[in-house]
């Protein structure tokens, strides 16, 4: 059932934004913004506690990417048939505090000189399988939370704070470890992820209870309903197969952009940093016009049209490297990440309206399994690509899959879709 002040409100009170008319919502956009902060924080202080505490080389701070993103593919499957058994929302308020004390473990080994890479190691891969958990039961407690009517608006708002904290986390994570130290860095995002646990556990709308009778069958055949439902549905194994296509290519382009311009091109690492801000502004701007695009050409046809005109931009990417031509491949990656900012808010907002309720967490974690697990494996595929043929080749391969990815949604039946669809 939903909320009453969300789907039965009048017409004016419906006018004011989400956040303001719902205090539910609010206390989960705080929430999931004080994490995703953190998380970004995160982003830039492990890889150099690694480095500057434990003197990691190149190979050891690739470990830590790849045990980051493998919980996705060991445990991502089961998360969203697990958590059709339970509540959502105290899920994520165990995964944050979890997450928290985990992170919080690391500054205080290091200030006890007992930190370790195994301990390091091990902290990143159980935070990912925390973080499996908690994007999962998000993505199934927004609808229970908004109601199916302000999916949008509760989507765009979430995928902008998303956009926004990319690029303030990490832009805070950097002067946190210079001012800071690297490890003393990692205390804000233990912080974070403990203050988001509060401000969750503040929403008063409760979910229903889940039946004995929907725990007994085996957690297998749950799985395997997930999968089919995803890749039954015309809708949603199509904008699956082309958002993971689109993330295993990005992920080989962010990989080697680092490489090509410090190493080959010798050129100031404050590049690297400008490519990467560059990308969150992008998808910030993306996820702010989304439903307005949506809303105007129609959400299935708005993924393949925004698709169109800003994934050849990539092809900038490999060849723009010498001189000022540089900052003509920042501006070009950009307006890639505004597809992404576009997707994230139009996707999302597709794949929650066509899902059951009883199917949306199944569908989440199948979703994620696909979506992410691909960045693990592609990690590996851009240094193999990297050694086989040169770092601009390679990041050219990725640019060509970029540029081609709309294809998938075009021949779909997204490409004439105007309405948010009905669930199915």
């Amino acid at each position: 059932m939903m909320a009453a002040d969300v789907s039965t409100a009048a017409p004016e009170e419906r006018q004011r934004s989400l956040l303001a008319r719902h205090a539910d919502f609010r206390a989960l956009f705080t929430a999931y913004s004080l994490s995703q902060v953190g998380t970004q924080v995160s982003y830039v202080a492990v890889p150099l506690v690694a480095i500057e505490a434990l003197d990691a080389d190149a190979f050891q701070v690739s470990v830590l990417a790849f045990l980051g993103s493998l919980p996705f593919l060991l445990v991502g499957l089961q998360a969203g048939a697990w958590l059709e058994r339970m509540r959502r929302r105290p899920v994520l308020v165990v995964t944050d505090l979890v997450r928290g004390v985990l992170m919080a473990s690391v500054p205080i080994a290091w200030a006890l000189d007992a930190l370790t890479s195994v301990q390091l190691y091990l902290v990143v891969l159980l935070v990912g399988v925390a973080t499996v958990f908690f994007e999962v039961a998000s993505g199934a407690y927004v609808p229970h939370l908004v109601g199916r009517d302000n999916l949008l608006e509760a989507n765009a708002k979430l995928g902008g704070m998303f956009a926004g904290a990319e690029v303030a986390g990490r832009s805070i994570g950097g002067f946190l470890v210079q001012v800071l130290t690297a490890p003393y860095a990692i205390v804000v995002n233990a912080v974070t992820y403990l203050w988001s646990a509060l401000w969750l556990s503040l929403i008063r709308k409760q979910e229903p209870r889940v039946e004995k009778a929907d725990t007994a069958k085996p957690l297998w055949q749950d799985v395997r309903s997930g999968l089919g439902y995803v890749f039954g549905n015309a809708v949603l194994r199509n904008i699956s197969l082309e958002t993971s296509w689109s993330n295993f290519c990005l992920r080989i382009v962010i990989t080697l952009v680092p490489v090509l311009y410090v190493s080959e091109e010798h050129r100031s690492a404050a590049l690297v940093g400008a490519f990467l801000t560059a990308g969150g502004v992008g998808v910030f701007l993306g996820a702010a016009v989304a439903r307005r695009i949506g809303t105007r050409v129609g959400y299935g046809r708005a993924l393949w049209l925004v698709g169109s005109c800003c994934g050849p931009f990539a092809l900038v990417v490999p060849f723009a490297v010498h001189g000022a031509a540089v900052w003509i491949a920042i501006v070009a990656w950009a307006v890639v990440a505004f597809k992404v900012g576009v997707d994230n808010v139009l996707k999302v907002a597709i794949r929650q309206h066509v899902t059951a309720d009883e199917m949306m967490a199944r569908m989440g974690a199948t979703y994620r399994f696909m979506i992410t697990g691909v960045l693990a494996i592609s990690s590996a595929v851009a240094g193999v690509l990297a050694g086989a043929t040169g770092v601009r080749i390679a990041i050219l391969v990725g640019a060509v899959g970029l540029a081609g990815s709309w294809l998938v949604l075009f021949c779909s039946p997204l490409r004439g879709m105007r309405e948010l669809p009905e669930t199915q």
